[in-house]
């Protein structure tokens, strides 16, 4: 009865040990006498017999854990991994872990099955033993590919994680494994910005020549460096999910590590200057893309999309519009010239290459799709651990990384709008004119969009008056409401020498009627009239319905005469009408159509506020933060209000420098109110470099609230990189008894501070 109570306060000690497990054999209890006195109770036959099953079980396993650990390999063999996860935790509660050999068997049958339960297991099994200081459990290669697995499966902080703790304990990744683990991080939100957070952390130990390439002793060290490849990755998914700050971090560090620029990251370098609004950077880097060999059409288009977007972020009509005239010209050059045939033919690029280019390959408009059909990567399934740990120059890895890039790449070339192809020849597309027209007009530039649309109409394929591209802007400023713009227009096709059918007139007459703007349509009848425009009918009743509202019965009665003198039939036409039910109803938008809907939802840039944000940046890159803050109160009276990217710009300006931690919280203060009393919207990126500012420096309480707005606002928060921070600074912080006397500071700043720890995991 002794052995029954002692079985008895272990199973209620270790509960896991109440599982189905093989019987032992029967004589084993026999020898031990205790089965027999037992069974002398007729009463309790059947329950004695069942209960010292189980105690058999027990005994043995609990007097041989090395049948134990035998079962446990059978089941991961056997891939039963229900069993195999129970044997471990019975394992576990008898023994602690098992032998490194099982364990390594045990976390490569979880990670080869990608099923998302068990991978969780195997990383729970890892961060456990890490918690306990048994990180020798594990080789080097066996977390590589439990990362690697991580990611894929869909896992990218756990996959962030191990990476980490490999690099923490000098076991470094080689370039080629950690960055197919960041290939497949990158698709997600979260794992983009850890992408960029790991290669901003892997390629710190490298800034300024910090390793010796040239020691045998730093050679594992030293094939871990990031490359080309790695940053192309990073900087992809920065782009995809807008964390375009973060991406310039990235490209500050490429020249402190000495990585060269290939054609991908060229055109991901464009984006990103694109993004933040580096025009000058910009046109720095055109001299780049020239001179480059290899480069694809796909990527000349990616390009010069990104200059013209940033001229317009600037309000800089006039590049903008030189680059497409630019543009229209070297296309009717190559039309008209015989080398146009061998420009087709051998896609040869001269000149300066802009847009007067022969393209070779499809069109954009069909490519895109066919980009579509490649942007994500194939779940297949992980190559074997078997496989893995013999590719030896990660031959099977690079091409994974290969396929992940180019679906990323693919997913940045389908953003490409306001540039295209037509029959192998680089073109404005119907966007940019749209986008140009808008910026015209809402800068109330009526004679240098005249210009322009006159110019383009030169330069372009004739077409007949009536269908030209001036007359749909002044079609679409009638639709609109903007009739005086409108009228300028015309008057400028009229100073310019250029004939318009009556189609325009009668559209802008019946606007005005309709508007009883009687001044302006006595005008404009007159301007009809010596341009020799005969109006239709339709217009003649529309200013006869305006006389009669307006008691003019005299001028009524004049129109009417002057309308049958000149024969002119009842039954009119409604160019215009048509003209919009047929941009309305058509499939095919027109310019007219895209003009209107840039208009009604295109955004609208304070170029005044990008001009200013470049002022800043650039004082608090060269750490010149008085002169910042001169720029940010001048921005400010000026009646720019700063944005995210502004105080993105001081808050690392002042983290650079060291110890300006009361400025970020006068920062912080404003961007509260702001965020209060205006929609502005502060991202991850901002909050995060307040964040660190605040936890680097101790103040909890602030940091508590950054976290709160970014939980908020369902933003990711990299807890790994700010528990590593709190580690660093603050590990011996608040970690005795809180002392009996202290002030009700004293007291919120404990707080805070345990609130903080116990966010991170620091419990």
């Amino acid at each position: 009865m002794l052995l029954i109570r002692k079985l008895s306060r272990s199973i209620k000690k270790y509960p896991l040990l109440n599982l189905q497990l093989p019987l032992a054999d029967e004589h084993i209890i026999e020898k031990d006498g205790f089965a027999s006195k037992l069974v002398e109770s007729e009463v309790n036959r059947h329950c004695v017999a069942s209960y010292s099953s189980f105690v058999e079980t027990v005994l043995v396993q609990a007097r041989d854990p090395a049948k134990l650990s035998s079962e446990l390999v059978a089941a991961v063999d056997e891939r039963r991994h229900d069993d195999a996860w129970r044997l471990y935790e019975l394992h576990m509660q008898m023994e602690g872990f098992p032998r490194k050999s099982v364990v390594h068997k045990l976390i490569v049958s979880f990670t080869e099955t990608l099923d998302v339960q068990w991978l969780k297991k195997a990383y729970g099994l890892v961060e456990c033993a890490f918690e306990e200081g048994k990180q020798n459990l594990f080789e080097k290669e066996t977390l590589i590919y439990l990362s690697f697995g991580l990611a894929k499966g869909g896992l990218p902080v756990a996959a962030s994680t191990v990476l980490r703790k490999l690099v923490n304990m000098e076991e470094y990744p080689h370039v080629a494994a950690w960055s197919a683990i960041l290939a497949y991080m990158s698709q997600t939100a979260p794992g983009a910005y850890l992408a960029a957070e790991l290669v901003l952390e892997i390629g710190y130990l490298f800034q300024d020549g910090r390793v010796d390439p040239r020691k045998k002793s730093n050679a594992p060290l030293v094939a871990m460096k990031p490359n080309t490849t790695a940053f192309n990755i990073a900087l992809a998914g920065c782009l995809l999910f807008d964390t375009c700050r973060k991406a310039e971090q990235l490209l500050d560090m490429m020249p402190r590590i000495q990585i060269k620029a290939d054609t991908n990251l060229l055109i991901i370098m464009a984006h990103i200057h694109e993004r933040n609004g580096r025009r000058e950077e910009l046109k720095k880097l055109q001299r780049h893309i020239e001179e480059a060999p290899n480069l694809t059409d796909m990527q000349f288009r990616q390009f010069y999309n990104c200059l013209l977007t940033c001229h317009l972020k600037f309000g800089d009509l006039h590049s903008a519009s030189s680059m497409v005239l630019d543009m229209l010209r070297k296309a009717k050059e190559a039309k008209n010239s015989l080398a146009a045939a061998t420009f087709a033919f051998n896609g040869t690029r001269k000149g300066n290459g802009l847009t007067g280019r022969v393209v070779s390959g499809q069109s954009h408009q069909n490519s895109r799709f066919d980009l579509l059909d490649n942007v994500s990567l194939k779940q297949e399934a992980i190559v074997s651990y078997e496989e893995f740990s013999k590719d030896r120059k990660f031959e099977k890895l690079r091409a994974e990384v290969e396929q992940a890039l180019t679906g990323l790449l693919a997913k940045l070339q389908v953003q490409v709008e306001l540039v295209t192809t037509h029959r192998g020849i680089l073109q404005p597309t119907e966007n940019i004119y749209a986008k140009l027209v808008k910026a015209f007009l809402e800068a109330d530039k009526i004679k240098d969009l005249a210009d322009f649309l006159i110019k383009a109409e030169k330069e372009d394929l004739p077409v007949s008056n009536d269908s030209s591209v001036l007359v749909h802007v002044i079609n679409s400023c009638i639709s609109l409401g903007w009739l005086d713009k409108a009228y300028d227009l015309l008057d400028e096709m009229h100073l310019a020498g250029i004939r318009t059918g009556s189609a325009v007139y009668s559209s802008l007459l019946k606007a005005y009627c309709k508007a009883n703007r009687a001044t302006e349509v006595t005008s404009l009848l007159r301007d009809a009239h010596k341009a020799g425009i005969q109006l239709d009918a339709s217009s003649y009743e529309a200013m006869i319905q305006s006389r009669v509202l307006h008691d003019d019965t005299q001028g009524a009665l004049n129109l009417f005469r002057e309308m049958k003198d000149a024969k002119i039939p009842r039954l009119g036409h409604r160019e215009f009408d048509l003209l919009v039910k047929g941009c309305a109803e058509s499939g095919e938008a027109g310019l007219m159509s895209k003009l209107l809907q840039e208009i009604k939802e295109g955004q609208s840039f304070d170029s005044g506020v990008h001009d200013w944000n470049n002022v800043i940046h650039f004082f608090c890159k060269k750490r010149l933060m008085q002169d910042a803050e001169k720029a940010l109160k001048k921005m400010r009276s000026l009646g720019h209000t700063p944005n995210a990217q502004t105080f993105h710009s001081m808050v690392t300006g002042y983290a650079a420098i060291g110890g300006k931690y009361v400025e970020v919280t006068e920062l912080w203060g404003e961007m509260k109110a702001l965020s209060a009393s205006s929609p502005i919207k502060f991202d991850q990126e901002l909050l995060d470099s307040v964040l660190y500012t605040f936890v680097r420096g101790g103040f909890f309480a602030r940091a508590n609230e950054v976290v709160g707005m970014m939980e908020k606002g369902n933003m990711f928060v990299d807890k790994y990189k700010y528990r590593t921070l709190f580690l660093k600074y603050h590990k011996t912080l608040y970690k005795g008894k809180a002392p009996k006397f202290q002030s009700e500071a004293q007291l919120n700043k404990r707080e805070a501070a345990l609130t903080f720890k116990k966010w991170v995991g620091l419990n």
